[in-house]
C-alpha cells in the first residue's frame, strides 16, 4: 500500500493559497479555479492548508471545507495532500482523521509551532497521529516557523515505528541535516524541499520532489524542474533552477504568503487579501514584485500598475 504511494507522491506538490473574497470569507470558487489551473499546468499534486494556505487564520470548519473542496475538485486526477497539523494535538489528530475520511492521498503534519516540544514529545505527537490513520503521513519540518527542529534521529525512529510515515517536507536550510535524513531513514524515504532554492539540490541527493510556494504563480516551471531531472536532462533542470531564482527571492522578501498573494492579485488569479494578523507587503515591495513579474513575462507593464 505505502510502496504505491511512494511512487505516486513525487514531483511538484503545489501548496495552494487560501483565497478570500472582499468580505474576507474563503472564496471556494477561486480555490477550485486555482486547482484546475494547477492540474492543467502540470503540477504533480495539490496541497492545501499548509503554511502558504494560512491555516492559522482559518477555523477548523474552514480547514475541513478547504480540504474537502480540494479533494472533490481534483477528483483523483492528481494526489491531494492537505496540511492537517496544528499546535494543538487534538486538532491535528482530528484533522488528520478527517483527511482520511474525505479521501486524501496523504496528510502533511507540521511540527507543532509556538509551544516548542522536546524530541520525545514530538515523537509521541506524531506516533499517535500516524497510528490513528491508514493513509500515508508526511511530516513537515520548518524550524524557522515552529522554533523547533525535528531531529534526524527522531524522524528515523518515527519512520521505523510507523510504516505510514513515508516522508518529510524539509523547510530546513541546514543541508547537512537534510542529507542525513536519507542516510538514516533510508533512500526510499520521500524527501521534499520546502525551500525554493533547494528544490533542485534536493533532487540531486535523492529527493522525491518539492512543495514550493512559487508554484502558485509558475506551476509549469516548478513542475518542470522535477520533470527535467526525472528525464535525465540535468543541464536544463539546472538552467530552470537559476532562471527561477530572482522570482523565488522576491516572493520571500516578506512573510509568505504576503508577496505571493500580491503577485497573484496582479495576475488576476485571486483577490490578494490576507486575514489579520497577516498583512500586505509594502508599496515598494509590491512594485518590485510587479516589475519582477513583468520581467518574467507574467504581466504586462500596464497590468497591476494601478
Amino acid at each position: 500500500m505505502y510502496q504505491e504511494a511512494k511512487q505516486k507522491l513525487r514531483g511538484s506538490i503545489a501548496p495552494i493559497v487560501t483565497p478570500f473574497d472582499k468580505e474576507m470569507n474563503v472564496d471556494y470558487d477561486a480555490l477550485k479555479s486555482l486547482i484546475e489551473w494547477h492540474i492543467e499546468s502540470g503540477s504533480h499534486g495539490i496541497s492545501v492548508t499548509g503554511t502558504t494556505g494560512e491555516p492559522s487564520s482559518l477555523t477548523i470548519q474552514e480547514r475541513e471545507q478547504v480540504m474537502e473542496t480540494a479533494i472533490k475538485t481534483a477528483a483523483g486526477r492528481v494526489p491531494v495532500v492537505p496540511g492537517t497539523g496544528s499546535t494543538n494535538h487534538a486538532e491535528a489528530l482530528h484533522l488528520t482523521k478527517r483527511a482520511q475520511e474525505m479521501g486524501a492521498d496523504a496528510a502533511m503534519v507540521i511540527v507543532p509551532y509556538y509551544n516548542k516540544p522536546n524530541q520525545q514529545a514530538l515523537y509521541n505527537h506524531f506516533k499517535i497521529i500516524a497510528d490513528s490513520v491508514d493513509i500515508p503521513v508526511i511530516i513537515y519540518n520548518i524550524p524557522g516557523r515552529t522554533a523547533t527542529n525535528l531531529e534526524v534521529k527522531t524522524l528515523a525512529r518515527l519512520s521505523e515505528d510507523c510504516k505510514n510515515i513515508i516522508g518529510v517536507k524539509e523547510s530546513n536550510k541546514d543541508f547537512e541535516h537534510i542529507n542525513r535524513v536519507l542516510l538514516n531513514c533510508g533512500r526510499d524515504f520521500l524527501l521534499y524541499s520546502g525551500i525554493e532554492l533547494l528544490c533542485y539540490p534536493m533532487l540531486a541527493i535523492g529527493g522525491a520532489g518539492h512543495v514550493s510556494a512559487t508554484a502558485n504563480i509558475a506551476p509549469k516551471e516548478v513542475a518542470d524542474i522535477y520533470n527535467l531531472w526525472a528525464a535525465g536532462d540535468v543541464e536544463a533542470a539546472i538552467d530552470l533552477h537559476y532562471k527561477l531564482m530572482p522570482l523565488n527571492d522576491v516572493l520571500f522578501k516578506d512573510t509568505n504568503p504576503g508577496p505571493l498573494k500580491a503577485a497573484m492579485g496582479m495576475m488576476g488569479k485571486i483577490n490578494p487579501a490576507l486575514r489579520l494578523p497577516m498583512g500586505p507587503p509594502s508599496d515598494a515591495l509590491q512594485e518590485e514584485i510587479r516589475q519582477t513579474l513583468v520581467g518574467y513575462g507574467m504581466l504586462t507593464e500596464k497590468v497591476g500598475a494601478e
